[in-house]
């Protein structure tokens, strides 16, 4: 039973299957199951938050009932646009959430919607902006003509459908606004707040029109996918992956910082920016869902940008308008439990290899589609370039550790190659050629004693991320060793049908981090690559299933106590449901 708690809905932070994600390509918002916006970034998804009680900061954006209540919710089919509903002592209530689309860079438009189903609406809204991670509380509150105007720090506010709300003071002196309402049995009640940079001139919009037009957007970019297995699932990460990507073409790969992979062992980051490998990652699961080419364009658009800006020296991370990531830096704040405030991000100052692999991979597919203009070919020439050049120096691989010869971060860098090949037959011969060295050389230093694949030349453990260059085309998969290591990572790898990355060290798994989801849909691809269907769906069903009320996926599942661990939501995860809801659906290969 969760019995609402008038006044202190920003206060208790909740487990992570159990939030909601709005978003409208330039922020993000996770809302609780107490209708509380406990987290948001604005104006946009690197900016300082807004609402920070995830983290343990000031700030939130509640509107919860006031009676006793149980809680439930979903998303309306192929949107990011969430109704939590919660059934009262006295009737059930629903709240209709969204960040307004289309999205403007500088203004935030946050549109909820209460809707008494049955029984009169008892609710309670409490307003509590506080910009800077919590520094700014708010200021210059007035009501003029129904319609309340303040301040926090830089930014400037407006909300609407809360004329009867009055401010309230902490006794630290921090101001909030706060209003009881009451909806009749059968009616709605629109409030709308506006975060802004600049002062808001003219009048407030007409939600009408706001929700309408949110509507149509989400309408346009989510289409049906009747090929997929589980179509809502897909369409759902379908959605995800569009609410997580910039009209600057960036992805972020996930909307929150600090939430702990494993409590209190530091493993806390700051997931605000785009991956090139995510990116790809998202833009690949679009290519194989014929008719996602929104995504697939934005993918190559940033990839390709970065890539003819940098050349041999990208980066692993940008900020969703290609700027540097800044350096990693600890808020002054509590974190969410088991973790700290993180902000920033020390993958900056990494050299991934397999960045490449995953770039050349990614405008390859583009080309095969007829998605690729000249500065695409250029960037992909600019990869293909890059790999020459440093494929034999260490790298901090996808695991993002210390810098090894990984075999992975090679063997993608083969796959990329060959994809490159069929774009550009110029210069197919060598890259070809390239490629099969590449294999070649990683075969002579990285292939264990059993057949199958080993991490590197110094680690004989086996890797679920060596599944990536079979299914992206460096290896057959009936090739001896591909069967080896698909082998290997069922035996070594997987616990109650779950798959992790690698053993870290001599504990059973589970036990030092939590299963991998991105692995798991990985492995699911290549059970379906190696012909074995009745596996795959099995594995992929597995995996799917790690998730909350909401659907949405984090990094990590912890097993045994079924809980989602790390930043929420990951945009690799959904990347890969998608695509393997989408190639599962086909024949194998």
């Amino acid at each position: 039973m969760l019995e609402a708690a008038p006044g202190d809905a920003s206060q208790a932070p909740h487990v992570l299957r159990e939030y909601a994600l709005i978003a409208d390509g330039e922020r993000g918002a996770l809302v609780g199951p107490r209708g509380d916006i406990c987290w948001m970034c604005a104006p946009r998804w690197h900016s300082d938050g807004v609402f920070n009680a995830l983290i343990g900061g000031e700030g939130s954006f509640a509107v919860s009932p006031v009676e006793r209540c149980v809680w439930g919710g979903h998303y309306e089919e192929g949107t990011l646009i969430w109704r939590g509903r919660w059934v009262t002592d006295s009737g059930v209530v629903e709240c209709r959430d969204a960040l307004a689309r289309p999205a403007a860079r500088g203004v935030a438009v946050l549109l909820r919607r209460v809707i008494a189903r049955e029984g009169d609406a008892r609710m309670r809204i409490m307003l509590d902006a506080s910009a800077g991670f919590g520094r700014h509380a708010m200021t210059d509150l007035a009501l003029e003509d129904g319609v309340w105007r303040g301040r926090s720090g830089p930014l400037h506010l407006r909300l609407q459908g809360a004329e009867r709300a009055h401010t309230t003071a902490s006794p630290a002196g921090r101001h909030a606004v706060a209003f009881d309402l009451v909806v009749a049995a059968g009616a709605t009640h629109d409030v709308v707040l506006e975060i802004a940079v600049d002062p808001l001139a003219g009048d407030a919009p007409r939600p009408q029109a706001l929700w309408a037009a949110t509507q149509a957007a989400w309408s346009a970019d989510v289409p049906r996918l009747p090929e997929a297995i589980g179509e809502r699932d897909a369409r759902h990460a379908c959605a995800v992956l569009h609410g997580l990507t910039s009209a600057d073409g960036g992805m972020v790969a996930a909307a929150t910082l600090g939430l702990p992979e494993r409590a209190r062992q530091g493993r806390n980051y700051d997931y605000r920016y785009a991956w090139i490998r995510d990116q790809c990652y998202a833009g690949l699961a679009a290519a194989a869902a014929a008719g996602r080419d929104p995504l697939l364009d934005s993918a190559v658009h940033f990839v390709s940008e970065r890539l003819l800006a940098d050349g041999p020296g990208l980066k692993p991370a940008y900020t969703v308008d290609g700027k540097p990531v800044p350096d990693e830096r600890e808020l002054p704040l509590p974190g969410y439990p088991g973790g700290t405030a993180i902000t920033g991000n020390w993958v900056n100052g990494q050299f991934q290899l397999d960045a490449f692999g995953e770039a050349l991979l990614l405008l390859g597919a583009a080309a095969r589609r007829g998605r690729l203009d000249a500065d695409g070919h250029r960037a992909l020439v600019t990869a293909a370039d890059a790999v020459r050049r440093r494929w034999r120096e260490p790298d901090a691989g996808i695991w993002e550790i210390e810098p090894r010869d990984w075999a992975h971060s090679r063997l993608i860098c083969a796959a990329g190659l060959t994809a490159a090949a069929e774009a550009d037959p110029g210069a197919a011969a060598v890259w070809t050629d390239l490629a099969g060295t590449i294999v070649a050389d990683t075969a002579r230093h990285s292939l264990h004693g059993s057949g199958r694949w080993q991490r590197a030349p110094d680690d004989p453990r086996v890797d679920a991320s060596l599944l990536l260059p079979v299914i992206r085309g460096a290896l057959a998969a009936d090739d001896p060793r591909s069967t080896a290591t698909l082998r290997a990572v069922r035996a070594d790898l997987s616990e109650d049908g779950y798959v992790y990355r690698f053993r870290p060290d001599e504990r059973p798994l589970g036990e030092a981090e939590g299963a991998f989801l991105l692995c798991g849909f990985v492995t699911a691809l290549a059970e379906h690559d190696a012909g074995d269907r009745v596996r795959a769906l099995r594995r992929f069903e597995r995996t799917r299933a790690a998730c909350g009320p909401p659907g949405l996926y984090s990094e990590e599942w912890d097993v045994a106590q079924r809980q989602m661990r790390g930043n929420l939501p990951q945009a690799f995860v959904h990347a890969l449901l998608l695509e393997c809801a989408v190639r599962l659906g086909g024949p194998p290969g």
